[in-house]
């Protein structure tokens, strides 16, 4: 294990030219850099924003809910069917004709009994509008928590008015409390997502939010013990700006209330747009190739991290262009409509599916990071 961590954590390929580990184990007394041993902090933490979540949706979103109306019964339910149940978890949930008709000869059932049977039961499995609600409103919250935080923090940093900050003495940059919880805080929240998806209900893009969140945590902790956490801080707060206003949004659908939807989703737009085609190229972006070539110098995993960060701004690109789309469509239709993809595509969609394999492409790219660096040490 000893052998296998020297190798993967090979200062040749994480930090730049003439500087070791060893330099930034030992600081001066009072001054703190980023360690690995920092992010184990965020597993008890994620527990407790778990724990928290539950009491928050039982207690508090469930009351805002039923104040509006959204009450927690389901829908009809599918009477028990032993034959139809085991069609349905092992075979098809949506059967075509030739099944619609032999399990229609096999009960003696009309083809339109045994479609409604189907049709109830897909819909048993999906989650309600009251469920909806309380998820939406707990990220909703977390979301503008910690926008407020991030962007209060940064505010007070040098880093902000002149990024150049975020590469002078680097790596040898402190690690401040307010930024250490930052970081933690952040990451502790998408491993609490990730225990999540265990308890809430079942849905058919479990798999791909699931590896979404575990390479989410996985570029958190690689910036963090990579010491850049600077320009980390402004990634994320980037990031943060729009993902509370998209949550008033689905709020005020689940709502009922469709101007104000609409309101907040152009206002959504309007940040998306402006933090991911403006700011982020312009400002972070700008930093991470120019800046920092000038003031550090490339070095591999400096290589690695520019490349993730052009492929997401490709990404933006074209999540604006869907979100353009979505709101073209709203705008025609008179009503803003909310699908379980972030984009509001259904999962058929071509253009939806590139989207999806050039996003876990970003992510994946760092499952690959040690075959990558080999590659850099053998040209």
């Amino acid at each position: 294990m000893a052998a296998l961590s020297a190798w993967f954590w090979n200062e040749r390929f994480w930090l730049p030219h003439n500087v070791t580990w060893a330099d930034l184990a030992d600081p001066a007394p009072g001054v703190e850099y980023p360690k690995a041993g920092h992010l184990f902090n965020a597993l008890p933490l994620a527990l407790v924003i778990f724990v928290v979540r539950i009491f928050f949706e039982r207690f508090i979103a469930s009351a805002c809910a039923r104040s509006l109306h959204i009450q927690p019964g389901v829908g009809r339910r599918a009477q028990p069917n032993a034959v139809l149940e085991k069609v349905f978890t092992s075979i098809t949930k949506n059967p075509d004709s030739r099944h619609l008709d032999g399990l229609s000869k096999q009960l003696d059932w009309e083809v339109r009994k045994v479609q409604r049977w189907f049709r109830h039961r897909r819909n048993q499995d999906k989650p309600s509008t009251h469920t909806k609600f309380c998820e939406s409103m707990w990220r909703f919250t977390f979301y503008l928590c910690i926008f407020t935080y991030g962007f209060q923090f940064v505010w007070q940093s040098p880093w902000m008015w002149d990024t150049r900050h975020c590469w002078y003495g680097y790596p040898y940059q402190v690690l401040t409390p307010a930024l250490y919880h930052y970081y933690v805080s952040e990451l502790a929240f998408y491993w609490s997502l990730m225990f999540s998806q265990f308890t809430d209900i079942k849905r058919k893009d479990f798999l791909i939010m699931f590896i979404h969140h575990l390479a989410t945590v996985g570029l958190i902790s690689f910036s963090y013990v990579n010491n850049m956490v600077r320009v980390g801080s402004l990634v994320m707060c980037v990031h943060d700006a729009s993902d509370f206003v998209l949550e008033a949004a689905k709020l005020a659908n689940y709502a009922k209330c469709q101007r104000l939807c609409d309101f907040l989703f152009i206002v959504f737009s309007v940040a998306f747009f402006i933090t991911r085609l403006v700011i982020f190229p312009v400002w972070i972006l700008n930093s991470t190739l120019f800046e920092s070539w000038a003031i550090v110098g490339p070095y591999p995993s400096w290589w690695l991290f520019n490349s993730l960060l052009l492929v997401l701004q490709v990404l933006h690109i074209i999540w604006s262009y869907l979100i353009a789309r979505i709101a073209v469509k709203a705008m025609l239709r008179g009503k803003t409509q909310f699908v379980s993809s972030p984009s509001g595509m259904r999962e058929g969609d071509p253009l939806f599916l590139s989207v999806f394999a050039l996003h876990f492409f970003l992510r994946f790219s760092l499952l690959a990071l040690s075959e990558l660096y080999s590659l850099c040490f053998l040209l």
